[in-house]
């Protein structure tokens, strides 16, 4: 991707929802800005429905608990159209007071240290979880709070079908294999592809990260410094060669080609597909019944006894130093990174995911995915994407992903493509080692 969260995300924004904006300059104080005795601050988010329909639910919730205080709420595009106008909003001071935007390896683009308020060791962030921190720090300083849920990458599987060929989730690649081989032998698509959305292709490498990092927990340092490569690491490498094996083995679907990811993950609520590498964030597209028919699980490695899932983190909340109203803007965001907060977002669209919230529980009325990522973090057998460890990504990843999913490029010279696409990416970032 071109950042997990940012192409693969960004991409799912421009599909549904998920990537935001910051600010410049400096101030602070709390403002009245509406008169009658009342502060007025602002809020910046995309404008998918799957955002905006809970922001308000979380505002209407805030307002209630502070009377003194009213949010106005500012939408903007998804996908690079949107992440410019963040960009150009920082440069120029105009930020709104509070903006929902992408934590990770985007953050860094946005020169935090000058753009965004230090929230660092803040009151506003006493509630949020403290594994979602890293995501949000630069250079020891924390600038963000963590807003809706984090996401899982792996596979999600159509439980039903699961259940009437009596499969088990899988702990080993090796069990995925046969438990694929099981469900072709019934008439089912084993594998969907959904690559008419080409970042949907992505998910084999980026979600592998798990059993790379297992394999090795200095992976991702290593990586950005340029000691370690995907084509000639043999655990890395596994993530491009398991993108290959559906369609070698007559797993993948005839259609991967030009089948959408908003038809992949109805193909797959119906039956008509058993397993589909991707994020747990579409589940949100679809209704309470069908939602309930898929589960999810981290795609497997070699080692059962080291089974787990590679986790995207929430996304951050961001305060610009040219807010007129930080003060006022440090409660909206503790607020929502809060149960209260996290109550109201649930109530508007049911979560695919774990809150990054202390004591943030999920409501009974969750999908599957949600209690089955729950269970992976509650075991401490997650693992943050590469985005959020490393700043070192490829722009390129999803074309060669495509080109190895359809088996017009072999997994070794995927690999060696997508280490030159990342050398280049990292020079100009100017990273040493590189």
């Amino acid at each position: 991707m071109k950042s997990s969260r940012s192409r693969l995300t960004i991409a799912m924004v421009a599909a549904f929802a998920l990537v935001p904006l910051a600010a410049c300059s400096s101030s602070s104080g709390s403002g009245d800005s509406s008169g009658g005795g009342k502060t007025e601050i602002t809020l910046l988010t995309d404008n998918a429905e799957t955002t905006v329909k809970p922001a308000k639910a979380v505002i209407a919730a805030f307002e209630k608990a502070n009377p003194t205080i009213t949010v106005k709420t500012e939408t903007r595009p998804g996908g690079s159209d949107g992440d410019n106008l963040v960009k150009t909003k920082l440069s120029t001071g105009d930020m709104a007071d509070v903006f929902w935007y992408n934590s990770g390896s985007l953050l860094q683009a946005l020169s935090p240290e000058k753009t965004l308020v230090d929230l660092t060791n803040d009151p506003a962030l006493k509630d949020t979880d403290p594994s979602f921190l890293p995501a949000v720090t630069q250079n020891g300083k924390v600038y963000g709070a963590p807003w809706g849920t984090a996401m899982g990458g792996g596979i999600l599987y159509n439980k039903d079908v699961y259940s009437q060929l009596g499969l088990s989730v899988p702990k080993t690649w090796a069990e995925f294999e046969a438990n694929s081989e099981k469900i072709k032998a019934a008439g089912i698509t084993p594998v969907l592809g959904t690559l008419k959305d080409t970042f949907t292709s992505q998910l084999y490498v980026l979600g592998d990260f798990h059993n790379v990092a297992a394999s090795n927990p200095e992976w991702a340092d290593e990586y950005t410094a340029n000691k370690v490569k995907y084509a000639t690491d043999p655990v890395a490498l596994k993530g491009f060669e398991k993108a290959a094996e559906p369609k070698q083995k007559g797993w993948l679907n005839s259609s991967a080609g030009s089948t959408t990811f908003a038809q992949g993950i109805k193909l797959l609520a119906q039956g008509k597909a058993a397993q589909y590498p991707m994020l747990t964030f579409p589940i949100s597209t679809l209704s309470p019944e069908d939602a309930a028919k898929i589960g999810f699980f981290g795609i497997p490695g070699d080692d059962a006894s080291k089974a787990g899932a590679t986790i995207w983190e929430p996304g951050g909340q961001y305060i610009p130093k040219s807010s007129k109203n930080v003060e006022a803007a440090k409660k909206f965001v503790a607020f929502v990174a809060s149960t209260a907060g996290t109550e109201a977002f649930s109530s508007a669209v049911p979560p695919t995911g774990p809150y990054l919230v202390k004591g943030s529980k999920l409501p009974d009325n969750a999908p599957p995915v949600a209690k089955d990522m729950q269970a992976y973090i509650d075991s401490k057998t997650s693992t943050p994407a590469l985005e959020f460890v490393s700043p070192v990504k490829g722009p390129s990843l999803e074309q060669i992903m495509v080109a190895i999913v359809t088996g017009q490029t072999s997994p070794q010279d995927g690999a060696a493509q997508y280490d030159a696409d990342v050398t280049k990416q990292a020079k100009q970032l100017g990273l040493p080692g590189w």
